[in-house]
């Protein structure tokens, strides 16, 4: 593709785009078809097609051990780097099939890919520590085997520019939520929860957002554990409405560093990934906490790190109008309890009232983010980042 080509591509009105994402949990790659017309302030969305499609048991655990420091070892994670790629591809694929639009018709791909690593705070200070990130689902693999100019690996560009490479749902939050004169909390619960406040008629400088803390992390873990290993997750929070919530241990639970820290901040595995479930599902069998009664309180705990991080960041300053829910947490029941006794008289609205599947709003995202990084548009937030300044987000792999 040549540069006139992609210029052409910058000039169209309206731009068929994929987004490709694949969250904390690892359940498998989001894929979301949507027709873009414009961009920046002036963006309108046309959902077109969403699915997910799942992957196989042994890429799931791969993407596990590759995550890990004591196994992710180089080899595995350049092999897996490229496997993921036509993984990635696969889906493009299948999403463009499922709409019948040839795939050659689509004008790009956004792909988040798959974090496996993210070191978002210098905890030790050392002279040879930086911020850093890795998300893999080689973007290159993706434009070749697709023929699609695709834009991969957004978050590196914040991190040059001074930030914690995430949150970077914020911008498109507030092209699809930001024009309602309300005070409206944006809230993913997937594997990590994350929030963006949009004060009513805010400026993109005026946004607060960051990671919660767990979203559905720790209750998937344990599910897991709990089921022997027949569930990835708590369905219908069938598992967490056998048991009681245990007030000594969700206070312990809430007593997390992390929970504390002022935005902007983010948040992983490496904080509340299987180790640390693996540890605390340890510690309570030991101490012999019944068994249903400790996915409970975590699930609680979800909840109740959202809300308090309201109280402690937003609430201070802020009167919440509504909530609007998105990611996996929004068919848990139990969890989606949970939260509203901790928010009281806040309306909470979950994100399918806006004509968006919850499943789809972070790869709608990565979608929204591409089509901007090819208007030549900055996409991240530095208020919900800490980066120095706005930057253009991602690099461009040309299509055939």
């Amino acid at each position: 593709m040549s540069i006139e080509s992609l210029i052409r591509l910058r000039e169209k009105d309206s731009r068929n785009v994929i987004g490709l994402m694949s969250g904390t949990s690892c359940d498998g790659i989001d894929a979301c078809l949507v027709k873009i017309t414009g961009n920046g302030l002036s963006t309108e969305i046309e959902i077109i097609e969403f699915e997910t499609y799942p992957y196989k048991k042994e890429i799931r655990e791969l993407i596990f051990d590759v995550s890990k420091k004591q196994t992710g070892t180089v080899d595995k994670i350049c092999q897996l780097n490229f496997t993921l790629g036509k993984l990635f591809a696969d889906a493009a694929r299948q999403i463009a099939g499922k709409s019948s639009i040839p795939i050659l018709d689509i004008d790009i791909i956004g792909s988040h890919g798959q974090t496996i690593y993210h070191i978002s705070s210098l905890k030790e200070k050392a002279d040879n520590e930086v911020r850093s990130t890795l998300q893999i689902a080689e973007p290159s693999v993706i434009a070749q085997e697709t023929g699609v100019t695709t834009i991969g690996d957004f978050r590196a560009r914040d991190i040059a520019a001074g930030g914690e490479g995430a949150p970077l749902v914020p911008y498109a939050d507030f092209i699809l939520f930001g024009k309602n004169g309300i005070n409206r909390a944006v809230q993913n619960i997937g594997g990590i929860a994350n929030v963006t406040f949009l004060p009513a008629g805010c400026s993109i400088n005026e946004i607060i957002a960051f990671d919660n803390g767990p979203g559905n992390m720790i209750i998937d873990r344990f599910a897991e554990i709990i089921t022997d290993g027949k569930h990835k997750y708590d369905k219908d929070g069938a598992l967490a409405s056998k048991g009681k919530l245990n007030q000594a241990l969700l206070e312990r639970l809430c007593s997390h560093p992390y929970l504390s820290m002022p935005p902007p901040k983010s948040t992983g595995r490496e904080d509340f990934g299987i180790q640390f479930s693996d540890d605390l599902y340890e510690e309570l069998r030991r101490d012999n906490v019944d068994v249903f009664d400790t996915i409970t309180t975590v699930t609680a705990f979800t909840a109740k790190s959202i809300s308090d991080s309201y109280r402690r960041f937003i609430q201070t300053s802020y009167k919440i109008s509504e909530v609007v829910i998105s990611g996996g947490g929004v068919y848990n029941p139990v969890l989606f309890k949970f939260l509203k006794d901790y928010l009281g008289d806040i309306r909470i609205r979950k994100v399918d009232e806006f004509g968006i599947p919850s499943d789809a709003k972070e790869a709608l995202a990565f979608a929204i983010l591409a089509n901007e990084t090819i208007c030549g548009n900055t996409g991240n937030v530095p208020s919900a980042t800490g980066a120095r300044e706005r930057v253009i987000l991602g690099k461009i792999i040309p299509g055939k």
